[in-house]
């Protein structure tokens, strides 16, 4: 288990306890802790403490503050008088129990008091543990190898009515004898924490001290003679875990006594417990135990104690103890404690309470001397408790996972030890039907016995089968170690276990799996990883099916093997629950069978399963080709046999193997064969078992399978087995094989089994109940006749020649002398109760043959008590009054009960009650143990009452569920009372009272528990109508679809119940329910299982209400234009007057304020796509067809109308394959991708669409709701179905998901669809290169010419139609408008539209003039514009950059459809060196590159938009009122719009200075990206080669709207950029999830039944949808990721009510985003940037340059080779300078070592980060040594070293830049694109 002190910063090493207690229900004192801290920078101690109440704290003496907040006692919600707010509860319950455990009680140590370093130093130990924890933290592991000395903590405290952790048992009315008591008990999980402020965990041990003041006597009236005595015949005990130092009387109160306990060995505070009450003590010496040898002496001390009144019970339950204490330590080693106590008190919720060195034990495992069934389960229970001392509370498991094992080796020697005291045949019986309970509990819903993965504890519901199936594991495994060599199994594995932890080998004493199966290796030396991986680590059990046959030409016996595994068929196609249970597909081992031959001698052959099917053949031993049964080794059998029965024992001796039928002299008489109605086998029978050659076969005769096993032989073979079988196990098998072939000869068989007396009494009472199944009519029910035959033994003889179904059976007086006899007797009792008629009904004669044995028991003369003799008839006789089948109900009335009883069973059922009741009246008047009669004759009542025989009235109940009764008399009537109309207001109540607020712990726990139980079970029995059924019609015609359609509207089903049952004015309507529960859970003194037994119950209830989620602000731009925006848009900017802007929608008009020759980038986007407001599509084909065309066609401007004839054309020319706008680039890159992925040998399973009938695959479209293959792929890219090359990876993404998600990870379709996918993403990364490579040689396309736009058409986004196919009309204000042409030349730029591939900003362009028609635009972008330096980079510009890259291939993709312009010349129009001069011009292309962004960004908040251009327009008075932009394309046409709301910039909007620096001013180029330090203004140099652009720089107003890059922008806006990788690594998270399963697709209102969902909610959201919008590039920022994130979630709740499961689904799949999404946010460096500074440190630290670069100064280079400055931090003790650190702060303390732990560790977000600490580490040299020190001119020359190399290392960047576009944001959307 990991150090939790490391995490909390210190460990305790002693604790002392000083408490008085009040036996009224409060107890006082303090605690002190010494605990050790390891983190100098502890400063606050926190401490488990609940329900104290603390009133002082000192550390080290000194007062200290501290804060004791128990949040679990101050739960309120918003409104504690409504119950609709449960689920409010439920969730603050949840968090106060989170909260609660880092520790209620926080103590701040005072400064007054040091942590000082005790001097030891142990930096290996030390090192290796605080490496754990935090590995990630550079040098913190050298912290806590440092030793401090220890603190002592003392805390004042007092605890008055505890809820959990305490008991205080004291006299009431109802109990007015009780005595009073207290002690510590296991109510929750947390009670150590209860009632001492402790380190509440199980792996934190410590030595204890106690110290306890109580009273003498807990007499009520001291001070008369009568009760000094009773002083000292009862006076207070005290018993504690640890060993009992001195009882002393209180030295300043002689009415008081003082116990002091001291525990020497560590161990838990779960693990300590005390009582106190007026015990009395019985030593247990070693003299009870005889035969055993002079090491009982060493033995330790016990003690047993109980209250008065039940000494005599204790003497006789404890007898065995010191028994199994010598087994105990003789077996495993020395008890590792000092003494042990039993205690034994009332009330205790649990069997008992395991501490150290002390077992609190509840007073119903006491019994008396006359007990009989109540002997084997306390000696189990008292066995365990010793056990689990040496491992359970002394061996811990070292994390959750492995409590199977700890638990499971506790109950294997508890095992050991039952089998010595109750025999070998009681041990192997109840084995076996612990495996049988295992094999039918493990098909396939329990989890693994040890799941690694899973850091929890076991589930409360899951634990009672770990602790059933680990110690079987271990049987198991010691029956397979045990044939491995010499070894002896566990017996030799055990107690080296337990030395080692009690010499302390065992580190903490915590053991593990891994750890126990190692040490089970190397003492046998076998190899347990199958094993291990089967019956550990996996789940299920199997089943078997075997048969064999004889072969006698091969002398061999032919056995066929077939294994299942249930568990693994159940889930066979649910991968995930598959992979959380782990269940076993094939189990595999080696199986022992036995073969015994013809001549008597068993063979034993081992099978080696290695397969699910297999033949074996196994060789037959007798040398004989045919076997005769009259050989002479035959005969002299059978007369050895003979003789054996005949009493001879030296013949029995001889014989091996006693033939238990022989002996049997009442079956050996012809008469009494006769009168017992014996058959015998016929003769066709004997010549078959003649013919036989074995006499039986035993399959897994050495038990070492947890398996299912069917066997097919002969029932002779089945008889011989269990005749003649030694072994219990085999007799148990025969028997159950028996009862499955039921005949006359089996029948006798198995009456023969019960007489015989030699059979273990377990066998014989399996064979009573076996033989009912031969009690039917067409036997003439022989099986009855031997039962009642068998009875007869234990009743007056009947008259001679009487039937015996008609004789009145009256009993002997009852002697119970004989334990089998009464076993047997009882297993009669209950077979005959069992028998029916065909019709279902229970013969007459039962019924009356049972009350007779009430009537007539007579229990005087015997000495063991009959109440559970008595219980067992009772609960017979109720069995035998129900019918098996269900009564007969009318046709049209299904409620209407045909009651068809006769006169005679109607008496019989008068008969029964009476005698039942009369019982519970003697049992009221002379007590059974515990009541048990009282308790089985309500439970008669219930089971009449519910079959329709009685009334149910819940008056009968009603006085057995007060208080004064027995706990269990309670709840069994409280059972009965849950099943009558208890919800009516004042039983309910009641019910409500007794949950609240009842003195016993285990009633009010059982009430709440069972109160929401009893709903379900009501409605089943009718008492409950579900309205939705009652309105269906009674009279259905089956047309063979019920059973499917029952199985698809089961949970409509469910659902309609729940809603039924709020709805009823009694049960969900009741003003009881409303009024009472939330008080009762919000009570801060109710106990923790009532509160969630309650909010359970409000669940079914109460419709929860709608929790209104927490607020988050989240601040979103204005709609006037600001500096501060979102990340980067492909938007223009108007500045219009009183900075109001026009909203530009894409597709639409553009607004230019200028008719500058130079236009700005900016998206030209038919306005056919957008209709949302802000919204910018990706462009239609038409465009990018235009933008595709080369510079020359724009040489002329072209009328609209004629622009739209050209594309008619140009629409008939198209390929097929490019129909939806795919570029030739991108068809070419899909096609060549096609045709590799085709061709890989990866790809086979992959070619051709899922055939489910074909794969095998019967659910594959249940799963996967949209398929796609390799095929389906090519067709629709050669069907023109792809509008970029962007959609046809994102089919792939999908195919390789759908593999993904159907298949197991590990199969081979999982593995070939990781194979194809890593050839898919190497193909793909080359092809995004080449692609834009070729597209950096195009020209870009120049956009549309920009004119003059009227104000009021920028307001709104013009609407245009889906397709772009018919050109829209002009708008009617193009006529009113100057506009504005284009004219080519060669000293201007083209503008291409932003959306472009990620390559268009670095290619060549034509340069372009406008002018305006009206008047001469002047050039708008003035030099001092960009001037504000870019911030610094912390990774956003990356993703900035992709999503530009993604952006610009969309509209690459789409200008396939847009409008070509006539461009014969563009293809040739610029050579290698025209593209060079061009680039050169280029200068200002980059700056809009950073607007090229996805225009989601729009839609999310409606900001106006405005261009850089319109931003530095000098006045909006030197525009015209109305500008239009013209279109190329018919399809730009705009719709006049009336006023302009221009969204503002997004950030990003001008990353341009960047773009331009590098373009124009090539001397930055060396630059790195990242770099701190701002770029100064490039915009003169683009001037230089504009002459155009010139003019107009004075004319903007660059201070008012400082935007001077893209990255700066970024900065400034809340908007984070998106990492897309992490983003899509959470959708695929989430997608993991079933419960995600719903939200993976848009909802589909017909297919999902819900046909008002649009209506209801406007935004439909799904993951499906934000996968595609995250690879189709439509989210810019982490906000409107995770705010349409939410709104699936928040659609999901709005649509669906509270509690249902798409809200469950809902709130499971949201809390795993939140999860995820955190580590989104989570900012860190980009790899890339971080690994080029690794890099340039590591060249730092090792490269010779850095020292040769100071030459100059040859002392400081002797210097630099002796130790380099700068490597290590600064010591001012080894350097002589003890002041450095109060010139140079501490904090700002820098070296390379330090930076270099930084920067691996993450803790950069940015490399300006790392520069700046570089710098500072610079300047402090300087500053500290000065600058002309040697020092300092190292200093200095570092500096210039890093620069260089940063310089370097910005210049390979470029480079690789200019691969694709010539410059770096190029290189990087190449990369990314």
């Amino acid at each position: 288990m990991p150090r939790e002190d490391l995490r909390r910063g210190f460990s305790i090493s002693h604790q002392s306890v000083v408490l008085e207690i009040d036996f009224s229900g409060a107890l006082w004192g303090y605690t002190d802790i010494v605990l050790v801290p390891n983190d100098k920078g502890l400063r606050t101690i926190h401490l488990h403490c609940r329900q104290c109440t603390v009133h002082s704290v000192t550390v080290a003496t000194h007062r200290a503050e501290f804060v004791h907040y128990d949040p679990l006692a101050n739960l309120n919600i918003s409104n504690p008088q409504d119950v609709h707010t449960h689920p409010e509860l439920k969730r603050r319950l949840y968090s106060a129990l989170a909260e609660g455990d880092e520790g209620e009680l926080s103590i701040a140590i005072p400064r007054e008091v040091p942590l000082k370093v005790s001097g030891s130093f142990h930096p290996g130990n030390a090192a290796s543990e605080a490496a754990t924890p935090e590995p990630q933290t550079p040098g913190a592991s050298t912290l806590p190898s440092l030793e401090f000395a220890p603190i002592t903590v003392r805390i004042e405290y007092s605890i008055r009515n505890p809820s959990d952790g305490l008991a205080f048992i004291r006299p009431s009315d109802a109990y007015p004898y009780r005595a009073p008591h207290v002690y510590t008990t296991p109510s929750s999980p947390d009670s150590a924490r209860c009632w001492i402020p402790c380190v509440d965990n199980l792996w934190e041990r410590c030595t204890w001290d106690f110290e306890f003041v109580v009273p003498r006597s807990l007499e009520e009236n001291p001070g008369t003679m009568e009760d000094d005595e009773a002083q000292s015949e009862h006076p207070t005990l005290v018993i504690c875990s640890g060993e009992l130092v001195e009882q002393v009387a209180h030295p300043y109160n002689s009415s008081k006594t003082i116990f002091t306990f001291s525990q020497t060995t560590p161990t838990s505070a779960q693990h300590i417990g005390f009582a106190a009450g007026p015990f009395h003590v019985l030593p247990i010496s070693t003299g009870d135990v005889t035969g055993d040898d002079s090491s009982t002496s060493l033995q330790p001390l016990m003690h047993a104690f109980c209250l008065p009144g039940r000494e005599t019970q204790l003497a006789t339950s404890v007898s065995f103890v010191r028994q199994a204490m010598t087994f105990f330590t003789t077996e495993y080693g020395s008890y590792p404690f000092g003494s042990h106590k039993f205690v034994f008190v009332d009330e205790l919720p649990t069997l008992r309470f395991d501490t150290s060195g002390l077992t609190i034990a509840s007073v119903d495992l006491l019994h008396g001397e006359d007990a009989i069934d109540q002997v084997y389960e306390t000696r189990q229970a008292l066995s365990h408790a010793l056990a689990s001392q040496w491992v359970g509370i002394n061996i811990l498991p070292k994390t959750w996972s492995d409590l199977w094992l700890v638990n499971g080796l506790g109950l294997y020697i508890t095992g050991l030890f039952l089998r010595k005291l109750f025999g070998n045949n009681e041990y192997r019986f109840r084995l076996k039907k612990d495996m049988g309970r295992v094999v039918e509990w493990d098909q396939g819903a329990m989890p693994p016995l040890c799941q690694p993965q899973i850091p929890e504890p076991p589930d409360s519901a899951v634990l009672p089968f770990v602790n059933l199936k680990s110690p079987l594991v271990l049987h198991i495994l010691d029956r397979r170690l045990g044939k491995s060599g010499t070894s002896l199994g566990l017996s030799r594995v055990l107690p080296k276990l337990f030395l080692s932890a009690i010499s302390g080998e065992l580190q903490h004493n915590a053991l593990s799996t891994s750890h126990f199966l190692r040490t089970c290796r190397k003492v046998s030396g076998a190899d347990l990883t199958s094993f291990a991986e089967q019956w550990i680590y996996g789940s299920g059990c199997p089943t078997f099916g075997f048969s064999a046959s004889f072969n006698r030409k091969k002398m061999a016996v032919e056995i066929t093997m077939r294994q299942d595994s249930p568990a693994w068929k159940g889930y066979e196609h649910d991968d995930v629950r598959r992979t959380l249970l782990n269940p076993v597909q094939f189990f595999e081992g080696q199986m022992t069978i036995r073969i015994h031959e013809a001549d008597g001698t068993p063979y034993e052959h081992v099978l080696d399963i290695r397969s699910p099917f297999k033949r074996y053949e196994v060789p037959f031993n007798t040398k004989y080709k045919r076997v005769r049964r009259n050989t002479k080794r035959y005969l002299a059998r059978q007369a050895a046999a003979q003789a054996a029965a005949e009493g001879d024992a030296e013949a029995a001796e001889a014989m091996g193997m006693v033939d238990m039928g022989f002996g049997l002299e009442i079956w050996e008489k012809e008469k009494e064969r006769e009168n017992w109605k014996v058959a015998d086998w016929t003769e066709e029978d004997e010549q078959i078992m003649s013919g036989a050659t074995y006499e039986w076969i035993r399959m897994d005769a050495d038990f070492e399978w947890i398996a299912a096993i069917d066997f097919t032989q002969p029932d002779f073979m089945w008889v011989s087995q269990l005749q003649r079988d030694r072994d219990v196990v085999a007799q148990l098998e025969a028997v159950r094989a028996l009862s499955k072939m039921p005949n006359a000869i089996v029948s006798s068989t198995l009456a023969k089994t019960v007489l015989v007396t030699n059979y273990f009494y377990r066998v014989r009472c399996e064979a009573a109940l076996a033989l009912v199944t031969c009690a039917y009519q067409q036997l003439d029910f022989l099986g009855l006749f031997h039962l009642f035959k068998l009875f007869l033994r234990y009743c007056y003889d009947p008259d001679s020649e009487q039937d015996l179904f008609t004789h009145s059976y009256v009993p002997r007086p009852n002697d119970f002398s004989d334990i089998a006899d009464y076993f047997v007797r009882r297993a009669i009792v209950k077979a005959i109760s069992q028998v029916r008629f065909a019709n279902g009904k229970c013969p007459n004669v039962v019924r009356q043959f049972l009350i007779d044995q009430l009537k007539y028991n007579d229990n005087t003369a015997n000495s063991y008590t009959d109440a559970f003799y008595i219980c067992t008839t009772i609960s017979a006789l109720a069995c035998a009054s129900l019918s098996t089948i269900p009564p007969e109900r009318g046709e049209l009335l299904t409620t209407e009960v045909k009651n068809d009883q006769t006169s005679e069973e109607a008496n019989l059922l008068k008969q029964s009650l009476s005698e039942v009741d009369r019982y519970r009246s003697m049992d009221r008047l002379i007590p059974s143990p515990h009541n048990v009669v009282t308790i089985a004759t309500l439970e008669f009542r219930v089971i009449l009452s519910v079959a329709g025989l009685i009334p149910n009235d819940s008056r009968v109940y009603f006085p057995l569920t007060r208080e004064g009764n027995f706990t269990q008399v309670r709840v069994a009537a409280f059972d009965a009372l849950f099943l009558t109309k208890w919800y009516t207001p004042k039983i309910m109540r009641y019910i409500l009272a007794v949950a609240a607020s009842d003195p016993s712990r285990i009633v009010r726990r059982h009430v709440a528990r069972s109160a929401c139980q009893s709903l379900a079970l009501l409605v089943s029995m009718g008492e409950l109508k579900n309205s939705a059924k009652e309105a269906e019609s009674l009279l259905i015609e089956d047309d063979g679809s019920t059973q499917d359609k029952a199985k698809d509207s089961k949970k409509s089903d469910i659902d309609s119940l729940v809603r039924a049952i709020r709805k009823d004015k009694e049960v969900g309507k009741n003003e009881m329910v409303r009024e009472f529960l939330l008080p009762i859970a919000l009570a801060p003194d109710a106990d923790q299982d009532v509160r969630w037994s309650i909010l359970k119950w409000a669940d079914v209830l109460v419709r929860g209400a709608e929790e209104a989620p927490p607020k988050l602000s989240i601040h979103l731009p204005p709609s006037t234009p600001v500096t501060e925006t979102a990340p980067p848009l492909p938007a223009v900017k108007i500045p219009l007057q009183a900075k109001q802007s026009r909203a530009v929608k894409s597709g639409g008009p553009r607004n230019s304020p200028l008719a500058t020759p130079v236009t700005p980038k900016i998206r030209l986007v038919p306005s056919a796509h957008t209709d949302t407001p802000g919204l910018i599509p990706p462009a239609t084909p038409d465009v990018v067809r235009s933008r595709s065309t080369k510079a020359s066609a724009f040489e002329t401007p072209v009328p609209t109308k004629m622009k739209s004839k050209h594309k008619q054309k140009e629409a008939k020319a198209v390929p097929k394959a490019q129909s939806g706008g795919m570029t030739s680039f991108d068809l070419k890159a899909c096609r060549t991708s096609l045709q590799k992925l085709k061709s890989s040998k990866h790809s086979n399973l992959f070619l051709q669409p899922v055939d489910p009938v074909r794969d095998r695959a019967p659910n594959y479209f249940e799963i996967i709701k949209n398929p796609m293959d390799i095929s389906a792929m090519g067709a629709k890219l050669e069907a023109g179905m792809y509008k970029e090359r962007f959609a046809f990876e994102a089919d792939f993404r999908l195919m390789v998901r759908n593999a993904k998600t159907y298949n197991m990870p590990g199969t081979f379709a999982y593995n070939e669809s990781l194979a194809l996918e890593s050839v898919f993403d190497k193909s793909w990364a080359r092809i995004n290169n080449t692609i834009d490579m070729k597209s950096a040689h195009q020209p870009k396309p120049m956009p549309p010419p920009p004119v003059p736009i009227q104000a009021k058409t920028a307001t709104a986004p013009p609407k245009a139609p889906a397709t772009p196919a018919a050109p829209p009309a002009a708008p009617s204000g193009a006529s009113h408008t100057p506009s504005l042409k284009l004219k080519i030349g060669g000293n201007f730029t083209p503008r291409p539209t932003p959306p472009a591939p990620s390559d268009k900003s670095e290619t060549p362009k034509p340069t372009i003039s406008l002018k305006s028609k009206a008047r001469k635009s002047k050039p708008a972008e003035p030099p001092a514009a960009p001037a504000a330096p870019p911030p610094v980079d912390d990774g956003s510009f990356d993703l900035l950059e992709e999503v530009i890259a993604i952006e610009k291939a969309k509209e690459k993709q789409g200008g396939s459809k847009r409008q070509r312009q006539p461009a014969a010349r563009p293809e040739t129009a610029i050579p290698g060196k025209r593209k060079k001069d061009l680039l050169d011009e280029l200068e200002e292309d980059d700056e809009i590159l950073a607007l090229a962004s996805p225009s989601k960004k729009q839609s999310k908040s409606p900001q106006p938009i405005v261009s850089d251009k319109e931003a530095r327009a000098p006045s909006p008075a030197k525009f015209p009122g109305s500008i239009k932009i013209k279109r190329l394309t018919p399809a730009a046409h705009p719709e006049p719009s009336p006023a302009p709301e221009v969204k503002p910039p997004v950030e990003g909007r001008q990353p341009s200075t960047k773009g331009k620096e590098k373009e124009a001013a090539p001397p930055p180029l060396a630059k790195p990206p990242a770099s701190a330090k701002p770029p100064a203004p490039a915009k003169a140099p683009a001037q230089s080669k504009a002459p155009a652009q010139s003019k107009a720089p004075a004319q903007p107003k660059p201070p008012a709207q400082p935007k001077p890059s893209a990255a700066a922008a970024a900065t400034a806006t809340p908007g984070t950029p998106i990492n897309k990788g992490k983003a899509r690594e959470v959708l695929k998270n989430l997608l993991k999830l079933p419960e995600a399963a719903i939200f993976s697709r848009p909802v589909d209102p017909i297919q999902d039944g819900c046909p008002t969902y649009l209506d209801e909610i406007k935004n439909p959201m799904d993951f499906g949808t934000m996968l595609q919008n995250l690879n189709n590039g439509k989210y810019t920022t982490t906000e409107e990721f995770s705010r349409d994130a939410g709104l699936v979630f928040s659609n999901c709740r709005l649509f669906n009510p509270p509690t249902t499961y798409p809200v469950q689904c809902a709130d499971v799949v949201e809390r795993a985003y939140k999860k995820e999404w955190t580590k989104v946010l989570d900012k860190k460096m980009a790899w890339t940037e971080k690994r080029t500074l690794q890099s340039l440190m590591t060249t730092l630290v090792k490269d010779p340059l850095c020292v040769l670069s100071l030459l100059l100064v040859p002392s400081v280079l002797t210097l630099s080779f002796r130790s380099f400055v700068f490597r290590e931090p600064v010591d001012p003790v080894a350097l002589g300078i003890p002041q450095y650190f109060d010139i140079i702060p501490r904090k700002d303390a820098r070296d390379l070592r330090t930076i270099r732990q930084k920067l691996d560790s993450d803790r950069y977000e940015t490399s300006e980060g790392w520069e700046a600490d570089m710098d500072l580490m610079i300047r402090n040299a300087i500053r500290f040594n000065g600058p002309e020190s040697e020092v300092g001119l190292i200093a200095i020359a570092f500096e210039n070293r890093v620069k260089e190399l940063r310089a370097q290392q910005g210049t390979k960047k470029r480079k690789e830049g200019d691969k694709p576009g010539g410059d770096q944001p190029a290189t990087k959307k190449a990369k990314l694109g």
